[in-house]
């Protein structure tokens, strides 16, 4: 049987110790052909997983997760996370969930991330911006 809760603390406990040279933590957490997605990525395989994070830290300055709130069910975990980080000198911060999903193992299967680009980010770039915001006016009430 899955222990949901023991397998998502073991899971966020490696977000606490990775680093640009500690990818390796998620090795044991994670299965060989785990898929991540989130609004930019929708990959398979533990070394495309890890290379998501790579990428964060070589083009980030600082980033950081804060992990808000947790709920562990059967065979999946939620968390509710603030991701801070640093692009050309300007803070930035992204609030969001992930799901991840255990495999009968208690490894991850699944790790998938919900959060909104649009106001998060597209919003913050100066043309596009300007335009998500017309049209957000437009859809609204």
């Amino acid at each position: 049987m899955i222990d949901g809760r023991r397998n998502l603390d073991a899971y966020l406990a490696a977000y606490e110790v990775m680093g640009p040279d500690r990818l390796d933590v998620f090795d044991d957490v994670c299965d060989p052909d785990v898929r991540f997605v989130d609004p930019f990525n929708d990959l398979h395989g533990l070394e495309r997983f890890k290379d998501v994070y790579r990428h964060m830290y070589a083009t980030l300055e600082n980033p950081r997760f804060t992990i808000l709130d947790r709920a562990a069910g059967d065979v999946a975990g939620y968390i509710r996370w603030r991701f801070d980080f640093g692009l050309r000198g300007r803070a930035m911060t992204i609030d969001g969930m992930s799901e991840v999903v255990f495999g009968p193992d208690g490894r991850v299967v699944a790790h998938i991330d919900h959060w909104d680009a649009g106001s998060q980010v597209y919003a913050r770039v100066p043309v596009l911006g300007a335009l998500i915001r017309w049209v957000r006016g437009r859809l609204a009430v």
